[in-house]
């Protein structure tokens, strides 16, 4: 008879206890991503600025009025034998109308949210790769990634799975047409 060595902290209930205990230093944040936790350092002013940029538009120019929480902590469903995802994303827009953030969990699930923001900083390919499928997954209709990096902003919609199946990628300082309930041309002119 054999006996199999296994992980204890490969059993998604462990890494969720674990994640959820902890303490990361302040002004970090940390995220449990496809089953790996993420710790992220303080943003940059420039990332902050372009953030900013976005939520100003938003507030003044969509079409719905909008709810904006900046670090919002969100539950989305995991993949595979991976817990629940817990991210936090650089912004989250709700319509008002639903008052998302009252009385919400540090941890609150994902209905009713119409688009999550993303700057790219230390970790870029997170952004760019398993934050997208775990947006997709949680089925967030929008999400709206400025990178940095190679200067462009793209955004992705359409859920379906850990896919979104629409996505439209432009040059910061080109107009980029953000659907209804937003329903504008978001300026990126001031991104650069």
């Amino acid at each position: 008879m054999t006996a199999e060595a296994r992980d204890p902290l490969a059993h998604p209930d462990v890494m969720l206890e674990g994640f959820l205990a902890l303490h990361p230093p302040e002004g970090f944040r940390a995220e449990l991503i496809d089953g790996e936790i993420v710790l992220t350092p303080p943003p940059d002013g420039d990332h902050e600025d372009a953030l900013a940029r976005i939520v100003t538009q938003v507030i003044r120019r969509s079409r719905t009025d909008m709810d904006f929480s900046g670090n919002k902590g969100l539950k989305l469903k995991g993949g595979g034998a991976c817990p629940k995802n817990h991210v936090i994303p650089d912004g989250t827009f709700a319509p008002t109308e639903l008052r998302l953030y009252r009385g919400a969990d540090p941890w609150m699930p994902c209905d009713g949210v119409a688009m999550v923001v993303e700057v790219t900083s230390t970790k870029p390919q997170a952004d760019r790769e398993a934050k997208r499928r775990c947006y997709a997954l949680g089925g967030i209709p929008l999400y709206l990634l400025v990178d940095r990096e190679t200067s462009s902003i793209t955004l992705f919609g359409d859920p379906e799975g850990d896919e979104f199946r629409e996505h439209r990628t432009r040059p910061l300082g080109k107009p980029l047409t953000l659907p209804g309930p937003f329903a504008f041309d978001l300026d990126t002119a001031d991104f650069l």
